[in-house]
């Protein structure tokens, strides 16, 4: 009488394997949809970045370049840090000159992106990092209200630029582009990953043409950038 008990109240094998199946699948889904849930709360309603600051030993090394752009830089024209100028005054005639003009801007990582932050709305959308020959931008964009589903929201994108020259020839191509850090297919992207934008466009003038005419050369390394210009 015993062992029919046990045996009534013991659940089929077919049945407890089922049993666990469910288990295991309800808990993938749960861990699923927490994950789909953290992700479409970071990449789809993105919040925005925080603006890179420098110290003081580092302003002055970014005022120094900027005066060499021959703009004062205790003027603040582009750091933000010194006194407006008195837009009243009148300016001083001086005589162009070449003489001495050194056609080099080098930059920092850190620098650049601090001179994103004077602008305060690019400075909350962009991020710059500087790798060898790769310039990769993180945009967090927002979408129009009248686009399909994304209208309203904000995106939060990745996009990777191969930035050089060689064989005297500039070279800027896309290496790809990513939401949320799921790469969007090279067919999106009109096919045009890994191929130099002034190789395909320059030919027809325009913008790709001209800007790399200006060019002598460009050299991007681990958080720094480097270009020359021509004459």
């Amino acid at each position: 009488m015993k062992e029919d008990i046990n045996s009534k109240d013991q659940a089929p094998p077919g049945r407890t394997g089922f049993l666990q199946v469910l288990g295991y699948a309800a808990l993938v889904v749960i861990i699923i949809m927490l994950l789909g849930t953290w992700w479409v709360k970071y990449n789809i309603y993105a919040s925005e970045f925080s603006p890179t600051t420098l110290n003081q030993k580092e302003q002055k090394v970014l005022d120094a370049k900027i005066s060499r752009l021959d703009i004062s830089a205790h003027e603040g024209y582009f750091t933000g840090k010194g006194p407006k100028q008195d837009q009243s005054a009148p300016l001083e005639p001086e005589a162009y000159s070449e003489t001495g003009a050194k056609r080099e801007i080098s930059l920092t990582e850190k620098e650049l992106n601090a001179l994103i932050a004077n602008n305060p709305e690019m400075a909350r959308m962009v991020a710059i990092d500087l790798s060898d020959n790769l310039v990769s931008l993180k945009l967090v964009v927002p979408m129009d209200e009248d686009i399909p589903v994304m209208g309203g929201k904000t995106l939060r994108l990745k996009l990777g630029l191969t930035l050089g020259y060689e064989d005297n020839q500039l070279i800027v191509a896309v290496k790809g582009v990513s939401l949320g850090g799921i790469p969007i297919p090279n067919a999106w992207l009109g096919y045009m990953k890994n191929r130099n934008l002034v190789e395909e466009f320059g030919d027809e003038g325009g913008f790709w043409a001209l800007f790399a005419e200006g060019v002598r050369d460009i050299k991007v390394r681990s958080g720094h950038i480097n270009i020359r210009l021509k004459e």
